[in-house]
């Protein structure tokens, strides 16, 4: 037999009896409806993965969680859409002065030819081919799902004109892009890379910028779809150690896991800093991250704080401060 649905007030006695949570009262009652039973108490009661539990002392202790998720998702997003914007700018510059053309094929034809570096016949070469032919049905399928819905591709082809390159980086997301990225050849790559400040040292095949980019892709699809962020959990993949190398070669910064998200916050300062923004922009960037730090010490237990915060996020924040 299905079991019915639980009321709110069910809901509240279940947590309080069951998961011995000390939750009452009308005010509680609406701090639960503001962040779902589901999408908030079953969200933030453990830390990346539901075997490891939180012993809460009280629903504040999860309402302060949730209130520490929602502030570091919306101090990300306008720096993360920062890059995405900046990162289409100087890769279109690159490609532009490049192939001297604005037509996705011809810039598929001449310049996402990184499978051309691999052996033919390797398994390196049937992935490079096959990511590169993907990414080129992506494109147009992109094209064929918004024409008649965005005036950027009606404008274009209701002229009987291709949509140029960056129309389409405007169709495309941010992980789509860094596919693009990855797909061109290496001398471009690297060209691309030196042009958002990487240093040759660190990426000498051209691969390092399209691998913080995926990094980046996890993060800001999170934050984009409200989900959780703050113990890290959004990762789809392993990210790759080249970056923390990077990173803590420039910076001093070690234990760079990306477990945390505190290791997010240095990844978008460093890129901030490598792509010149103003100082001041950067030190507010990580001032509100630690202000939001500050403010969840002090309503959770230490034992939770430290699993969300971990000990050594102050030296590492205090390190890429000096760095800036």
């Amino acid at each position: 037999m299905q079991r019915k649905p639980k009321s709110i007030n069910a809901l509240m006695a279940y947590m309080r009896d069951v998961k011995e949570l000390n939750i009452s009262g009308s005010n509680d009652k609406k701090k639960l409806r503001y962040m779902g039973y589901f999408h908030g108490y079953k969200g933030y009661r453990y830390h990346n993965n539901p075997t490891n539990i939180y012993t809460f002392n009280s629903f504040n202790e999860v309402q302060a969680i949730y209130d520490f998720d929602m502030a570091i998702k919306t101090m990300f997003y306008p720096e993360i859409m920062f890059l995405e914007t900046t990162f289409k700018n100087y890769v279109l510059e690159v490609i532009l002065d490049e192939v001297k053309s604005k037509r996705f094929v011809d810039i598929y034809a001449k310049l996402l030819t990184a499978y051309k570096a691999y052996p033919i016949g390797s398994n390196e070469y049937k992935k490079s081919i096959n990511k590169r032919m993907n990414l080129r049905n992506k494109v147009y399928s992109l094209i064929s799902r918004d024409y008649g819905k965005r005036f950027i591709v009606n404008h274009y082809y209701d002229k009987d004109q291709p949509l140029p390159i960056w129309a389409i980086f405007e169709l495309i997301s941010l992980g789509e892009f860094g596919t693009f990225v990855d797909c061109l050849n290496p001398d471009i790559g690297k060209k691309v890379s030196k042009s958002v400040g990487i240093k040759v040292a660190y990426d000498r095949d051209g691969k390092l910028l399209p691998l913080i980019i995926y990094t980046l892709k996890d993060l800001r699809n999170a934050v984009a779809h409200n989900n959780t962020i703050f113990d890290a959990r959004f990762k789809t993949g392993k990210v790759s150690m080249r970056i923390a190398r990077c990173i803590s070669a420039e910076t001093g910064i070690n234990n760079i896991t990306f477990e945390s998200i505190v290791d997010y916050v240095i990844l978008i300062g460093f890129m901030m800093k490598l792509l010149r923004c103003p100082k001041k922009k950067v030190m507010l960037f990580i001032r509100l991250f630690e202000k939001n730090c500050e403010e969840l010490r002090g309503k959770v237990s230490t034992s939770i704080f430290n699993t969300i915060v971990y000990t050594d996020t102050r030296n590492k924040l205090n390190l890429l401060k000096k760095y800036l």
